[in-house]
């Protein structure tokens, strides 16, 4: 277990030392359309990983984990040298690299393979943990390093770091998987169902508590994927945010974040229940995402970051909801539907606050003074509403609202079976925020980073956390 707390660690903290970096080559290669193409960009690399993750999952399945867990890696991280070389072929490259930009999901099953059931949810706790802190921390020391030696040192060093990380897996990682299990699957077909990345999405409207809330998570994840993929370009470049000052504003947030999902969930968890705790999640969401699509100014950016860090309390509840709201044996399929629709997001988000940001003229050379270059005339709209995809985003989380209004809370019929899920999927999507968080849709949000599913009630022999999941 250990061993893969070092690969996720190695992984992340390469990526995030290019925070500072990544903003400056993508203002420079594409100053007219830069929020659009970045929407593009992280946008085709989300859909993806939504497209790629179960036939991979399908496939580790049959090869075992360790060759998976290689290739995703590498693909992960391939890009990275490129920064420097060629800004155009390393966009390309982020773009592609989310066919195997799904670590999350392999080391998942990696952890289910070494643990037992028991122990699994604080595996899978140890694993979050680790990756928040990697994204907390390498942005600060990215931004230092940028700031006093250049940026080529710092794309330098990731490579190193994700070198090393490529070398660790073939040197120290075994196969979890047992010989007697690959070799009964060796050359065993992968069925179009287990390689479906809408076969969950399919069986959404089987259960309509369950309709409800994929419908909630829908439009209250969809602008939360599109805000972290343009969030950090804008408070550099619109509100002029330093490199310094944003590398704080990350690690502060980031810190927030994880003491709302631990001391503040399950302080709410137990004094409000579930569905009120989700509604509460989401009115601090349309809270700050009309903070941020009105706020100018630098202090509004910093108090409504303290309410995003609230709003992270949304997704361990939905969870700990719709895992009321199943049977027992329907655990893996109904998260596999939450992970699938967050899938979804990931790649729809970008894309939509990049083709918003298009439409009202919010183009970065029209905006930086640093520029000097005014030849885009911005809307009037413009002046009122500094950041117009942010206030969208809070007219489709009001609708989330309402609809999570209706989500009956159904008592829990076995409150042990009910707690464990808690406690399971509060340290997964713990996570999945710092995902979204530090910008990398890579398992993404990071960036493909939307991925679990913890097999909470399946018992058969064979492992089904890929095959459940969708991202």
């Amino acid at each position: 277990l250990m061993k893969e707390v070092v690969v996720i660690f190695l992984e992340f903290f390469a990526w995030g030392l290019l925070t500072t970096p990544m903003l400056t080559v993508l203002h420079e290669t594409f100053p007219q359309h830069t929020f659009l193409m970045n929407g593009l960009i992280q946008g085709v690399k989300g859909l993806l990983s939504f497209m790629s993750a179960p036939l991979i999952g399908a496939l580790s399945d049959v090869w075992g984990r360790r060759s998976f867990l290689l290739v995703t890696v590498f693909f992960t991280c391939a890009p990275i040298p490129l920064m420097r070389l060629s800004p155009w072929w390393y966009f390309a490259m982020i773009s592609m690299s989310g066919a195997f930009s799904v670590t999350f999901s392999v080391i998942f099953a990696y952890v289910a393979d070494v643990t037992d059931e028991r122990e699994r949810s604080t595996a899978y706790g140890l694993v979050s943990a680790t990756f928040a802190a990697s994204l907390v921390t390498s942005p600060a020391i990215g931004a230092y390093l940028s700031a006093w030696y250049g940026d080529n040192l710092v794309v330098l060093l990731a490579t190193l770091i994700a070198l090393a990380d490529i070398c660790f897996i073939l040197l120290a990682v075994p196969e979890s998987l047992p010989d007697k299990m690959r070799l009964n699957t060796w050359g065993a077909p992968i069925s179009w169902e287990q390689a479906d990345p809408f076969a969950s999405l399919r069986k959404v409207g089987q259960d309509p508590t369950v309709l409800l809330i994929c419908i909630t998570v829908f439009l209250s994840y969809l602008p939360e994927a599109g805000q972290y993929s343009s969030f950090f370009l804008y408070l550099r470049q619109v509100i002029h945010f330093s490199s310094t000052t944003l590398a704080i504003f990350i690690g502060v947030v980031g810190i927030l974040s994880i003491v709302a999902q631990t001391l503040l969930l399950t302080l709410l968890m137990r004094t409000l229940g579930n569905k009120n705790t989700v509604l509460l999640g989401l009115g601090f969401q349309i809270l700050q995402l009309a903070w941020y699509g009105f706020g100018s100014e630098p202090w509004m950016m910093w108090a409504a970051g303290a309410v995003a860090a609230m709003s992270s309390i949304t997704f361990p509840a939905v969870s700990a909801l719709v895992s009321q709201s199943a049977d027992p044996d329907k655990q893996g399929v109904v998260q596999g539907m939450i992970t699938g629709i967050r899938g979804l997001c990931n790649g729809l988000g970008p894309a939509l606050y990049g083709f918003v940001f298009f439409l009202f003229n919010v183009e970065l050379n029209a905006m930086d003074p640093i520029q000097g270059d005014f030849n885009i005339d911005p809307l009037p709209l413009q002046t009122l509403i500094p950041g117009p995809p942010f206030l969208l985003g809070a007219c489709t989380v009001v609708v989330a609202f309402l609809v999570a209004v209706f989500i009956p809370e159904k008592p829990s019929c076995s409150s042990s079976s009910s707690q464990l899920s808690l406690s399971e999927k509060s340290h997964t999507d713990g996570k999945e925020s710092m995902s979204a968080l530090a910008g990398v849709h890579i398992n993404t949000p990071l960036p493909g980073s939307d991925e679990e599913s913890p097999p909470t009630a399946n018992h058969e022999d064979f492992e089904p956390l890929l095959q459940d999941s969708i991202v």
